[in-house]
């Protein structure tokens, strides 16, 4: 998915950028990137994040940053940030989401005879797109609005320019942008959660398609938001942040939320409650305190020295990492009846690798509780799951196998309790050996995250989001 972090203030900004950039490292896999303006001009730096860590990669060149306006990436995409020299000025430019038009675009500007220089094995860079798009009109205000009315999926960005920064958030508000404010400084953020350790208080959400310009004093209103807004509800689900909020909505209070309504809807009897680190941990305390079940880490995390599981570009590589983080704890898996509550099934390898691990170490029953419906449908907008064909996703591969063609009766599949969703439920169940397995149902977790569900993406469960 990929965040951003941007910050204008009255001294040197470059430690806050730092850590507040480092603060988005849950949302990227491949690059980080960093660039700050000051009276030389533009320094920037860009590293690959894929087998370390984002602070280990800048921290021995911090001492070559200085400056009091910056902006930083986390990016599981492109290479950023970029540096453009234009009519408008030299600018730098991050951006988060995915163009869906992305070939459209290019062949567009290639008639024009235009040019890209920003290409990785003879793809473009999308965020040199999006800057070709805004230098093709006479301000940034007017640029920034050609590039979202042009772009199809969801573009959010921060052009760092020499009097400030403007945060501009996509046409429907998929992915979350937040200002936040100390004395002498303003920040902008994907992610709340960067804000409190480095002293700012959350002051505004920006809404769909609303641009801001910022600067140390405050900011000010470019483009006023749009009427319609899909934010993307798997970030309280999985992508966000316990910490964060979106539109005002804590994240670890949806996740727990989302447990105590899995809770409400069963009746089965086990001898403990867990969650699948990190993101299940929420929804298995949810459920626990909903059921009055006693909440225990049958496995724990083991973090000191392996990378995040996704970070591998080579899945037989994501999968061994994921399994040797998790260690067991036999006295607390041993003849007993396990209840595990996790985000989502993507592909479910390592999910199917665990219950083995459980059954391996004693375990009489393992029940699993997913806090969304089946995945069904890939994400068009903000590279989650992008990377897989459809038949990836457990839920549509299994789909197929029932039916023998991809695309039929999808509609009902995602349909609570019916007869079609019920045969989906317990073919995956048997293909991961489990005991049992239940997935969340929509409207309890659109009710969870207590937006009206036409504000909400929901496209990758049912397909209804609009374009």
């Amino acid at each position: 998915m990929g965040g951003l972090f941007g910050i204008v203030s009255q001294t040197d900004c470059v430690a806050d950028l730092y850590y507040g950039t480092d603060y988005h490292s849950h949302l990227g896999t491949k690059r980080g990137g960093m660039a700050v303006r000051n009276t030389h001009g533009f320094h920037r730096a860009i590293h690959n994040i894929e087998n370390s860590y984002f602070r280990t990669k800048f921290e021995s060149e911090l001492r070559r940053f200085h400056g009091l306006q910056g902006i930083g990436v986390i990016s599981d995409t492109d290479p950023q940030p970029l540096i453009i020299g234009s009519h408008l000025g030299t600018f730098g430019i991050v951006t988060v989401g995915r163009i869906n038009n992305m070939d459209d675009l290019v062949q567009t500007a290639f008639s024009g005879k235009k040019y890209f220089s920003g290409t990785s094995d003879g793809v473009t860079n999308p965020t040199e797109v999006a800057a070709m798009l805004i230098c093709q009109e006479d301000s940034f205000e007017a640029g920034i609005r050609r590039a979202q009315e042009a772009i199809q999926g969801s573009c959010s960005m921060l052009l760092l320019t020499d009097k400030g920064i403007y945060a501009a958030r996509d046409r429907l508000g998929r992915t979350p942008l937040a200002v936040g404010r100390r004395p002498g400084a303003t920040a902008v953020s994907s992610e709340t959660s960067a804000f409190p350790n480095l002293d700012f208080e959350t002051s505004c959400f920006l809404g769909p398609g609303e641009v801001l310009f910022l600067t140390a004093d405050g900011w000010e209103q470019r483009i006023a938001p749009g009427p319609r807004m899909q934010i993307c509800s798997f970030l309280w689900v999985y992508y966000g942040y316990p910490a964060s909020e979106y539109e005002g909505i804590n994240v670890e209070q949806v996740r727990y939320d989302c447990g105590r309504a899995l809770a409400r809807h069963d009746d089965t009897p086990v001898d403990l409650v867990a969650g699948i680190p990190d993101s299940g941990i929420g929804h298995a305390l949810g459920y626990a305190n909903e059921k009055k079940i006693p909440y225990n880490r049958p496995f724990v995390k083991y973090t000191p020295t392996w990378p995040r599981s996704f970070m591998p570009q080579d899945q037989a590589m994501r999968d061994l990492v994921a399994k040797m983080k998790l260690i067991p704890v036999r006295r607390l898996i041993e003849g007993r009846r396990l209840m595990l509550c996790d985000d989502s099934i993507v592909r479910g390898t390592q999910l199917k690798d665990n219950v083995r691990m459980l059954f391996d170490y004693g375990a009489r029953e393992v029940h699993v509780r997913l806090a969304c419906p089946a995945l069904i449908h890939p994400c068009i907008f903000l590279n989650f799951s992008t990377s897989r064909s459809t038949l990836d996703l457990l839920g549509r591969k299994t789909i197929h196998t029932l039916e023998g063609a991809e695309d039929k009766d999808l509609p009902l599949y995602a349909q609570a309790g019916s007869a079609k969703q019920c045969a989906l439920v317990e073919e995956i169940r048997r293909l991961l050996g489990l005991t049992s397995l239940r997935y969340q149902r929509l409207e309890d977790l659109v009710a969870a995250i207590g937006l009206p569900k036409e504000q909400l993406c929901t496209h990758c469960w049912d397909c209804s989001s609009s374009f």
